[in-house]
């Protein structure tokens, strides 16, 4: 039966939709945001530091992978 179908692994199949998950990051670097300046009884600022540091970096590998698709370092 193998003969008659090719034989993939599973990082070669098409990801998922590109954009769905670009939207999902930025969506989840604004709920970041906003849990971490309007969110609950923080008496120390090292959560505030946390959740705005992962919203950056989810900010930056968004923008990093767009401009990697455009330059065409990226497919």
């Amino acid at each position: 039966m193998a003969g008659s179908e090719p034989v993939t692994s599973p990082d070669q199949h098409k990801p998922g939709h590109r954009k769905a998950g670009q939207i999902g990051a930025v969506l989840s670097a604004l709920a970041l945001v906003v849990m971490a300046f309007c969110g609950g009884n923080h008496e120390g600022r090292v959560e505030e530091i946390w959740l705005t540091g992962l919203a950056a970096l989810l900010l930056i590998i968004v923008i990093g992978d767009a401009v990697l698709r455009r330059n065409g370092l990226r497919s």
